[in-house]
Order: C-alpha cells, then structure tokens, then sequence
C-alpha cells in the first residue's frame, strides 16, 4: 500500500509536538510492515523556536524504512506554514491514500486538494482543536480574523475526507457538528514503546541534580498551566524541604513572564527550567522524577502522560477538555480542576507523601500503555481503518 502521511512537521523538529510523533510513529510501524510510506511535509528545523527553517534539510530523505519529502516554507502566520512545493510533491508520486494530521494546516488543504485531483480517499486527524482551542476565543484579534479565513478552507479538508479518525469520544462529539457518525473513527494515540526504552541516560548525574523532583514537561505556554504550577508551587514551597520541580520545555511565547514570575515568588531554588531538551534528556527526565504534574488548560488527547506511564511515573493533570478521556482519575492519575493552584497544591502534597498510591497509579497507567496506548496498536488500528476506506472507496 502506498501511503501518503501529510504533517505540518517531522523530524529533525522533534519539540513541534504531538502531531509529529503520531505520524512518525505510523510511518515507522507500517513501513515495516512492508507498505510505503512517505511523510510529507515543511521543512521546519525548529532550533529553538517554532519557526525556523532550513533550506539544508534534504528534500527527500530515508528514515528508517519510510521516507520524508519536504518543501521549504514560503512564509508563515503563526504556525500556519505555507509550502507550496508540497502540492505538487504529492500530486507527482500518485499515492494510494492520503492521511493528513493536523486539521488546521496549510499542508491539510493541500493534502484535501490533491485527494480530490486524484480522486483518492483522504483520511484527516485534528489533534489540534477544531473549535474548543482557546486561541479562539483569547488570542489577539488579527489571529480571531485568521480563524475566521480559515473556516471555508477547513470545511473544505473535512467534507473531502473519506473518514475522520479522532482519538477519544470528546473529540468525536466535536466532529459530528460537521459530519456524519459513520465518517467518524476512534482510534486512541499511542506512544513507541521501543524507542523510548531503548534510552538510557543518568539524568542526574549530567545535571548535577542531587534532590528528588517532580516533573513538568510542555510548551512554554499558559494552556499549559504552567503558571498555575508555579502558583502551587509557592503555596507549598516551605514543605519542599527534600524534592524540587523542573520545568521542561521550549517556549512559545510565555518563557520571559514565566521566568519572572518563579523569580517574583522567590521560587528558584525551588523550581529548575529546562529550555529546549532533547528527546534524550526527556526520556532521561522521566526515568528518575516523582511523578509528573500537567495542569493544562486544554488538551484534546495529550502524549506526556502517556510518555510518563511507560516509565512507571504516574500524573497529576486537569480536567480539561480531552484530558479525561485519555487518562482515568484515580485510576492511573490524580485530575484537579484547571487553573485551580489550590487543588493542584493539595495534590501534588498528597503524592509526595503517599508512595504506594503513586506506585498503584502508576503501575496501572503502565499496564494501559503496554496493552493499548502504544504505538503498535495504534498503527494496526489505522491500517486496518486504511484497508476498509480503500475497498469501500474503489467499490
């Protein structure tokens, strides 16, 4: 089977996010199942911020046994990356399918455009807020108007789609204001298993780290509450006598008034920020931390938690959005109230004095990722949803 994946980014731009690694992970699992597999997508490098990019990278490269075609970016609205060599990339090689991640992209018009030219099946994943990101409704006004350019073109990706896979039932329900129940699939993301055990890395030991610590890792970003952690943090601060925090991440737009604000409360030896980690030093994080504290503001189907559950580290996150619909509260997490520092603090003071519930959360979101949330079943999931469009679309 010939596959086309279509993604606003891929590698080297590992710290773009979730929608990277979803689509890495199904090219690498497919692929080895002898399909060909081509991720196409921009030639963002990332290198320390979310818009750089490198007319170096090679534009066809093998990865493993999958491929990934690039095009270099003409220019870009936020992360709304414009390459339009990727029009005629996929129109060129012909796929079978085309499977584009990341509804509200560029490259997702593209991908609905070629799918039509070529009159193949188009199967589309959001993972990026269809209409419940907070951007929406909050961000400044030129990007409210951008929003509102982007509905035709939006509407046009979804009523070209053959299906619509979606990672859990919150997400489902936002599709069906705009399509029927029967384009809708539920297949739940997953992480590789593989490469994250293969990483071995005395994370302490290079960051000369000697306390116990508790782990936040994210996007420098208010929707990822990482001022709500700060705040508990403050309120808890002179319970903290043997564990710190570290805040891992790359900014997108909220490093400065982080930064001043663990500088204000008078939190620095308290808190430790990590800019720009490499997926190494990440993997390294979570072996040796506590646990993991995520309070987002939104999310639709996260990844970290997942990440953190393979290490046998269980989460305190929120009750926000998609989140509740990825990970179970008191199952193999804690869920407080978003924005909520109070509730956190309470929280995270419960864990750290409570090692065998932290063990028991744990264990069980190991369990989950090991029998469902992995990479392997998320990719058998996604071919076996591949066959069933194909034949219903050839007949």
């Amino acid at each position: 089977m010939k596959i086309a994946l279509v993604c606003p980014a891929s590698l080297p731009a590992t710290q773009f996010g979730g929608i990277l690694f979803l689509a890495v992970d199904i090219a690498d699992e497919l692929s080895r199942k002898g399909h060909d597999i081509t991720i196409y997508t921009t030639d963002l490098d990332f290198a320390n911020n979310p818009h750089t990019f490198n007319k170096n990278l090679p534009n066809h490269e093998k990865v493993g046994d999958f491929f990934i075609s690039r095009s270099h970016v003409w220019f870009h609205i936020k992360l709304f990356f414009v390459n339009p060599g990727i029009f005629f990339q996929l129109k060129k090689d012909k796929p079978e399918l085309i499977h584009t991640i990341g509804i509200r992209s560029f490259q997702s018009f593209i991908a609905a455009l070629v799918a039509k030219k070529l009159k193949i099946p188009l199967i589309v994943s959001d993972q990026g807020g269809l209409t419940t990101h907070p951007d929406l409704n909050t961000g400044s006004f030129f990007q409210k108007i951008f929003y509102k350019i982007q509905q035709p073109m939006i509407k046009f990706v979804i009523n070209t789609a053959s299906k619509i896979s979606v990672p859990n039932n919150y997400e489902a329900k936002i599709f069906e204001d705009f399509i029927g129940k029967d384009k809708i699939t539920i297949i739940r993301n997953g992480i590789n298993l593989e490469k994250i055990n293969t990483h071995e890395l005395d994370f302490r030991k290079k960051f000369n780290i000697n306390e116990k610590y508790i782990l936040f890792l994210g996007r420098f970003h208010k929707v990822k509450g990482v001022d709500t952690l700060i705040h508990a943090i403050n309120l808890i601060k002179n319970e903290l006598t043997e564990i710190k925090f570290l805040i891992l991440g790359v900014d997108f737009g909220y490093e400065k008034e982080m930064i001043k604000l663990i500088s204000d409360l008078k939190l620095d030896k308290k808190i430790s920020v990590f800019k720009n980690p490499s997926r190494s030093d990440v993997f390294g994080a979570y072996q040796e931390c506590e646990f993991l504290v995520l309070p987002s503001r939104w999310e639709l189907s996260p990844l970290t938690p997942l990440e953190g559950f393979s290490f046998k580290k269980t989460v305190i996150s929120t009750t926000a959005h998609g989140i509740p619909h990825t990970i179970t509260d008191q199952e193999n997490c804690i869920l407080v109230e978003p924005e909520n520092a109070v509730e956190l603090s309470k929280a995270i003071t419960f864990l750290i004095n409570n090692v065998e519930k932290r063990k028991q959360l744990a264990n069980n979101g190991y369990n989950l990722v090991n029998t469902e949330c992995n990479s392997k079943v998320m990719a058998e999931k996604t071919l076996m949803m591949y066959q069933e469009v194909l034949q219903n679309y050839n007949n």
